[in-house]
C-alpha cells in the first residue's frame, strides 16, 4: 500500500464504524455533523437501512498482485503532470506510507465534502485541509507524511478496534463520493481519481453500490469485503 522507495509503516485501520467515528471526531469532525455506518448488504432494502444523506462511502476489499503493479506504475507518474490532469474540484492526495489507505480514505471522504461539514476551527483537519488546499497529489502525501499528530491519532484508532492490529495486510480501503455530478472513486494507490459517471448526493449510496458489486464479483471467492457509509445527521441525528 506504499511507495517502494518509502520505508515507513503504520498499522492497518480497522472496518468498523465505532473506530472511525472516534477517529474522525478525535480530529476536528464535529460528532453532531458525521457519522460512520454500517452498509450491511448492496441490495436496494438494506441500501434503504443506511442513515441519509450520505456523502461519502468507503469500501474495504482484497488486494492482488495486479492491484501491486498498477500501484507501482502509478507511482511513476510526474506529479506536475498528474496535478494537470485533475478536476480541480476534487480533493485528491497519494498514499505513501504503508497501511494508511484507511486514513487516507478518510481524508478523501471529509475532504470533498469540508464544504457541507463545518470543522472545529483550528483542528487538526480544519488546519490539515487548509495547509493542503494548493498542493498536489504528491505534495500532500508528503505533507501527511510528515505530520506526527495524524500518525500518533491513527495508531491510536488502529489499536481501538475489535481485533489485534496487525502490520501484514492483504485488503484495501478506497473512498467513493460525488463532486460536480460525478462519481468518483478515489483511491491513494492510483495516479488519479477515477469517474464512473453521473451521480448526485441523493444517488450516491446505490451508484457507489453498483460499482462495489462490479468489484467484489472479480473476487468470488473472497469473504473480505467492508462497507460502510459516511452519514451527514440532520439536527444532531442522521436520517
Amino acid at each position: 500500500m506504499a511507495s517502494l522507495q518509502q520505508a515507513k509503516r503504520w498499522l492497518p485501520l480497522e472496518a468498523n464504524p465505532d473506530v472511525m467515528n472516534q477517529f474522525i471526531w478525535g480530529l476536528g469532525v464535529p460528532e453532531d455533523q458525521v457519522e460512520f455506518n454500517d452498509v450491511y448488504g448492496l441490495d436496494d432494502e438494506l441500501l434503504l437501512m443506511v442513515p441519509k444523506p450520505v456523502l461519502a462511502v468507503l469500501f474495504l476489499f482484497p488486494s492482488s498482485t495486479q492491484d501491486e503493479a498498477g500501484k507501482v506504475e502509478d507511482q511513476e507518474q510526474a506529479s506536475e503532470k498528474l496535478s494537470k490532469e485533475l478536476n480541480a474540484n476534487v480533493y485528491f492526495l497519494k498514499q505513501t506510507v504503508d497501511n494508511a489507505c484507511g486514513t487516507i480514505a478518510v481524508l478523501h471522504a471529509i475532504g470533498n465534502v469540508n464544504s457541507r461539514i463545518k470543522l472545529a476551527e483550528n483542528s487538526f483537519l480544519d488546519r490539515f485541509f487548509k495547509s493542503t488546499a494548493r498542493l498536489d497529489p504528491f505534495e500532500s502525501a508528503a505533507f501527511l507524511e510528515k505530520d506526527r499528530e495524524m500518525e500518533d491519532a491513527h495508531s491510536l484508532a488502529a489499536t481501538a478496534g475489535d481485533t489485534q492490529a496487525s502490520s501484514v495486510v492483504n485488503e484495501h480501503y478506497v473512498c467513493f463520493t460525488c463532486v460536480d455530478g460525478e462519481l468518483y472513486e478515489l483511491d491513494g494507490r492510483k495516479s488519479k481519481p477515477l469517474s464512473h459517471g453521473p451521480t448526485s448526493p441523493h444517488t450516491l449510496l446505490q451508484d457507489a453500490a453498483k460499482v462495489i458489486k462490479g468489484m467484489i464479483e472479480k473476487n468470488p471467492d473472497s469473504m473480505n469485503f467492508n462497507v460502510m457509509a459516511m452519514s451527514q445527521k440532520q439536527n444532531g441525528i442522521a436520517e
